[in-house]
């Protein structure tokens, strides 16, 4: 009799699979990219080069980690970039006037209010993400303006600036924070009742439901931790450039949705992790840098990105589709 090619176990081996697949094929690109702009530019294997690298990466990483957990429910968070600027102003604020303690109590929960109110707006209003929180983006950037008044915050205490731009040993403080986020929200994903909510939402919400867990309560978790880890990102955004200013975050929303498409998490949800938007910030960073180094134009550099997502997506695409068809 020939095995079901539903069982269980043949699933679960098809996932493993496509997960392997796009870890080795990531690796396999970020030894490309590095060899490739080691041969090209003579300045990229220099020591600060790599420590510039490793700081971009890990900046990417903490803002794209909350939009990472989004995605695998299905569902899309437009306004952590704003939420960022908007923590970033009011955080620092407090902290140039001596409340570092407060300044940091203001970002987080100021990220944490924002996310609270679209996941409310998404499971109660029933509004669709990208409406809600296209929404809230434009909230939280009219806020930021009209609190900052067009001024700009500079001149943070050293003390607070060592979380952005700070070394412990030869190793930068935000490449410790980023490792330090990433394996706490790898244990929570993989060992707590939330994070496997996040995976059976995000790979059959009606399934999730009938099974009587709470779907609402745990997608308006899910969206005050994305805003909250938006205001977390704020506050080493901040120490790292000393200064904070109410466009602080409006470039930042497509790098990270580019570092979740690069680390191999499926915009429908359910499929992918953590882990793959860490080496996705990696391979941001990297193409970043080199074309930076080669003297890219900026136009350029924009196309070339489009490219390296499509592709990375087209990739995952056809090589998760081709092992799980094996099964």
């Amino acid at each position: 009799m020939r095995a079901s090619a539903a069982s269980p176990h043949g699933g679960l081996t098809a996932k493993v699979d496509h997960t392997l697949f796009v870890v080795v094929s990531r690796l396999v690109a970020i030894i490309a990219i590095v060899t490739v702009l080691a041969i090209a530019s003579p300045h990229f294997l220099t020591w600060g080069n790599l420590v510039n690298v490793s700081r971009q990466a890990s900046l990417q990483f903490l803002i794209a980690s909350g939009l990472t957990i989004v995605v695998l429910t299905g569902g899309i968070d437009l306004a952590i970039g704003a939420i960022l600027g908007l923590a970033a102003c009011l955080s620092a604020s407090l902290i140039v006037q001596g409340h570092v303690f407060w300044g940091i109590v203001s970002a987080l929960a100021s990220g944490l209010a924002c996310g609270t109110v679209s996941g409310t707006l998404i499971t109660y209003g029933r509004i669709p993400a990208f409406i809600a929180t296209y929404g809230m983006l434009w909230i939280a950037h009219g806020l930021g303006y009209v609190f900052m008044e067009g001024e700009v915050i500079y001149g943070l205490p050293d003390a607070f600036r060592f979380i952005g731009a700070g070394f412990v040993g030869p190793v930068p403080v935000p490449v410790i924070v980023a490792v330090a986020l990433l394996v706490a929200l790898h244990v929570m994903l993989h060992r707590t009742v939330l994070g496997r909510a996040i995976y059976a939402i995000g790979g059959n919400p009606a399934a999730a439901r009938l099974s009587g867990m709470p779907v609402r309560r745990r997608l308006i978790a899910v969206y005050a931790l994305s805003g909250m880890l938006a205001g977390f990102a704020a506050l080493v955004a901040i120490a790292r450039v000393n200064a904070a200013d109410s466009s602080l975050g409006e470039d930042l929303l497509l790098p990270a949705i580019a570092a979740v498409c690069l680390g191999g998490t499926s915009l429908f949800g359910g499929v992918g992790g953590i882990a793959g938007t860490a080496i996705g910030s990696l391979i941001l960073a990297l193409v970043v840098n080199g074309m930076n180094l080669l003297g890219v134009e900026t136009f350029w550099q924009n196309g070339v990105m489009g490219a390296i997502i499509l592709a990375s997506v087209l990739a995952d695409q056809l090589g998760g589709s081709r092992l799980i068809g094996k099964r």
